[in-house]
């Protein structure tokens, strides 16, 4: 994989997947916008203007070195299997978080255990799931300030989590039920305190991580 891979982002044009797109964008990276609609993905990466495409979804998924999937959970298990064909042999980045509304600040697990496991099962093998950024306020990334948390980042595969890493490796992809619990608490966290985005911060690390 080159230096500076092709990232495309399935749901690349809601809150989260827009805001991670504007600033990989920023840092040099290649980016490719999928939606369920050619002509809003199209439209959304001319804003962002030179290094930006839009795709349909699959169109997108081909496209990219690495995907990330930004979509609400209520669309997640059919964005998955639509580009399942195409993320063969490619590390998929699964940012979704199981939120069922209207009760977005209580935790309710899936029964799959969590959207990373449950991307895992469906895509096979022949996919590398790597699950992350469940903490990072989309506001924050919009606004182009420093975002201010630590990004924890689960996968089976070692090497998979090392390109993505740019955070805290926090071990299998198993691991990652914890961290998309914990947005459910960080989201009555912000309502309760009446912040913008809480996010966390590991602490005793010797090793400064990088934000």
């Amino acid at each position: 994989m080159s230096a500076k891979p092709v990232i495309a982002i399935l749901g690349g044009t809601g809150d989260l997947g827009s805001g991670l797109a504007k600033r990989w964008l920023a840092a040099g990276y290649s980016i490719v916008i999928g939606s369920r609609s050619a002509d809003k993905a199209r439209a959304f990466s001319s804003e962002l203007g030179e290094g930006a495409r839009g795709e349909d979804n699959i169109g997108a998924a081909r496209a990219g070195d690495i995907v990330v999937v930004a979509v609400p959970f209520a669309s997640h298990e059919a964005t998955l299997l639509e580009v399942k064909d195409s993320v063969q042999g490619k590390i998929v980045v699964d940012a979704v978080v199981p939120l069922v509304p209207p009760k977005v600040s209580v935790v309710q697990l899936p029964a799959g255990g969590s959207a990373a496991q449950i991307a895992q099962a469906l895509l096979g093998d022949g996919v590398k799931v790597v699950s992350a950024f469940h903490h990072v306020g989309a506001a924050k990334l919009h606004a182009g300030d420093r975002v201010d948390c630590d990004v924890l980042v689960f996968g089976n595969d070692k090497e998979s989590r090392d390109i993505v890493i740019g955070g805290i490796d926090g071990g299998v992809l198993a691991n990652s039920v914890a961290a998309e619990a914990l947005t459910s608490v960080l989201i009555a966290i912000n309502r309760r305190y009446k912040v913008p985005g809480a996010g966390i911060r590991i602490t005793g690390l010797s090793t400064p991580v990088p934000r």
